[in-house]
């Protein structure tokens, strides 16, 4: 069969992106027993629409590590009791130390444009913060990331989390984003796999942090706290070596705490030439 008959007939042309998938059970449920119908939300909707579509399209991987937040931990609560303006969560430090992994590895902070055959490569740090409101699941997105320290994202932090768990959020709050983090710390669980946000190529999940004997530099068995990782991402951009070195930095920075700290390096301002 020529090429041009295939074309015009379809028989050996691929079907449409999961057009040839079974139709969804239609099932009177209450002939089985007392039900109850409820609709969902408009941001339900949307999001359950955006999740089918990014977990069909996109050929996910989860890698999973454990990252030392001992010191880090100690960090954050002393500065907590020395009395900070906003209380500093794990969140903010996460936020920096994925910038700083980021910039380590550029791929990381990158798009797939519309052909699939061009990866755009980011120079800005939008972050973006799952937040689980009565709304529905909404991510707004921190902007500048990398221009501000732990105590300023703390504070943008808390605001825009506040207003999205209040009111709700506008589109341009949740869009422009690079990177997603979606922590489940306060609710427990030791690991997830977590969906990534298209166009975005990677998500980080995080659970609650534990205690786990490690053994010391002396032989010596300590006890430490340790935060699972687990990072989602689009294997058409980013390999399983991509992803073991991504979360090994993100350890790396998340337990030496201190590059964390540092005040954020901002452009030198332009100067500005007086007209003659």
């Amino acid at each position: 069969m020529s090429a041009d008959v295939s074309a015009s007939t379809g028989r050996d042309a691929p079907a449409a992106f999961g057009s040839d998938l079974p139709a969804w059970p239609q099932v009177d449920f209450s002939e089985f027993g007392e039900v109850e119908a409820r609709a969902l939300s408009r941001v339900q909707t949307l999001t359950a629409r955006y999740m089918s579509r990014n977990w069909l399209m996109i050929p996910h991987v989860t890698h999973h590590d454990d990252a030392d937040i001992t010191a880090l931990e100690q960090q954050r609560k002393a500065r907590n009791a020395a009395g900070e303006p906003v209380k500093l969560t794990l969140l903010p430090y996460l936020i920096k130390a994925v910038v700083e992994a980021l910039k380590a590895f550029p791929q990381f902070n990158a798009s797939l444009d519309g052909s699939g055959k061009q990866l755009v490569l980011k120079k800005y740090f939008h972050i973006g913060v799952a937040v689980d409101t009565r709304f529905g699941l909404l991510v707004p997105v921190i902007r500048d990331c990398d221009r501000k320290s732990v105590a300023q994202l703390a504070q943008e932090l808390q605001a825009i989390t506040s207003k999205a768990r209040d009111k709700g959020l506008g589109m341009a709050e949740m869009s422009g984003g690079c990177f997603t983090i979606s922590s489940l710390g306060a609710f427990g669980g030791t690991g997830f796999t977590p969906i990534v946000n298209a166009p975005e190529v990677a998500i980080l999940g995080v659970t609650r942090s534990q205690e786990k004997p490690r053994r010391g530099a002396d032989d010596q068995v300590e006890w430490r706290q340790v935060l699972p990782l687990s990072l989602s991402y689009d294997h058409r951009v980013i390999n399983g070596a991509d992803a073991a070195r991504f979360t090994a930095r993100l350890a790396q920075l998340l337990a030496e705490v201190a590059p964390l700290e540092q005040a954020p390096t901002l452009p030198t301002p332009t100067p500005v030439t007086e007209q003659q």
